[in-house]
């Protein structure tokens, strides 16, 4: 169910939403999960960034970029710079607007993984958002590499992948994958809704579909099957409206029970840090 913190009992005015954001309020609407907001204009908040960051799952579907390894993980030189490990480095004087948008323009000039792909995702979807004054004011020195992200995103986690909804991340795992392709150990995914995924070197398939191609590199003779993780992650809506208004950077409660700081994506253990600084990882 959705309560407001303000009282208000007329809510959301359903008329203006788009089919993303009605399957959203309609989901939570029936979740035994209480999603407290300060106001209207806080799940408007909500609604609006999780449709940007569907709409940018699709549009990276359909730029160009392709599914590679670290190893051979290339982007466009005008806007950044390949590190040793495989990583995209925002160049000096580029702003961080314009780098994650010419990976929409120009997708046929880049090429990585997955989960830098749902974190590539997530930026477009909160500079959508924020637009760009707001977004370069705070996601600067940009680094695309694994699960390496920017401390303003303030991703979190639940439990629980019942309470999953369109614009949140989540993982398939693949635990008989073929050793020899490490890169199919598993897939990040974004939720579209309806039932839909968008994962980076699948594409848009329903879950059953991401777990057929998931099954298909496992171990020869393997009848363990790849499967959905419990955890579902996405940003902290509350601290990025707040961004958006610039208020304090102080996070507010948006889900009743069971939120977290982030722990674990995939295959990694990660802790939350609020300097802008890579994470540390480790494997598990």
């Amino acid at each position: 169910m959705i309560t407001f913190l303000n009282g208000d009992i007329n809510g959301i005015n359903m008329s203006g939403l788009t089919g993303v954001e009605r399957e959203i309020v309609a989901e939570k609407q029936r979740s035994p999960e209480n999603y407290v907001y300060e106001s209207p204009a806080a799940l408007e908040f909500e609604l609006n960034t999780r449709k940007h960051i569907v709409n940018a799952a699709r549009a990276l579907d359909a730029s160009g970029a392709e599914f590679a390894s670290f190893e051979t993980t290339r982007g466009n030189p005008n806007y950044w710079t390949r590190t040793s490990k495989g990583g995209l480095q925002l160049r000096s004087g580029v702003q961080p607007s314009d780098g994650i948008n010419d990976i929409f323009r120009n997708g046929y000039l880049y090429a990585f993984e997955c989960a830098t792909a749902t974190v590539v995702v997530l930026y477009k979807g909160v500079l959508d958002t924020l637009g760009p004054a707001v977004f370069n004011s705070y996601f600067n020195d940009l680094l695309l590499y694994d699960w390496h992200y920017d401390s303003d995103l303030q991703l979190t986690t639940i439990n629980n992948n019942l309470e999953a909804y369109p614009g949140d991340v989540q993982y398939f795992k693949n635990p008989d994958h073929d050793p020899n392709k490490p890169e199919w150990q598993g897939e990040n995914v974004i939720v579209l809704g309806n039932g839909e995924y968008f994962g980076h070197g699948i594409g848009i398939s329903s879950g059953a579909g991401i777990i057929a191609a998931l099954n298909e590199e496992r171990v020869p003779g393997s009848t363990t099957s790849a499967y959905l993780l419990d955890e579902t992650f996405h940003p902290d809506f509350e601290y990025l409206r707040k961004l958006s208004e610039g208020r304090s950077r102080s996070s507010s409660v948006v889900r009743a029970s069971d939120l977290a700081v982030i722990a674990r994506i995939g295959g990694h253990h990660y802790i939350y840090t609020y300097k802008k600084a890579e994470l540390p990882t480790t494997s598990i």
